[in-house]
């Protein structure tokens, strides 16, 4: 293949595109998700999350996808440094968080003993 090619649309090109518009879907789903959905479930009657504000979502679930306090691991704002593989995690984390299927509590506390914050 031929640098040609690739710059004229064929081959690569449009792989790279698809996958930059995957990201952006999967960042876009991940605010979504904390900043609309998960904290609407947290103030409703069926959840006893410990935590209800977009801000603490985001945290949460960023510091778990990265293993330790996000902004050690991303630059600001985390949203725009996001690598495909970190959003689909985050995307993921939040569905089964939304489902019920993982302790926020024990996700919250992680997060905070990782900032030194759990006492």
């Amino acid at each position: 293949m031929t640098y040609g090619a690739v710059r004229n649309g064929h081959g690569n090109d449009n792989l790279l595109s698809t996958q930059t518009q995957e990201a952006t879907d999967l960042v876009e789903t991940y605010l979504h998700l904390t900043g609309t959905v998960l904290p609407a479930l947290a103030r409703s009657k069926e959840t006893n999350w410990p935590v209800s504000e977009d801000h603490c979502f985001q945290r949460i679930v960023l510091d778990t996808v990265c293993g330790g306090v996000w902004y050690d691991h991303l630059d600001r704002p985390a949203y725009k440094h996001l690598s495909p593989e970190r959003a689909a995690q985050a995307v993921d984390l939040c569905r089964a968080i939304a489902a019920g299927e993982v302790d926020m509590e024990q996700l919250n506390k992680q997060s905070l003993l990782w900032r030194g914050k759990w006492r």
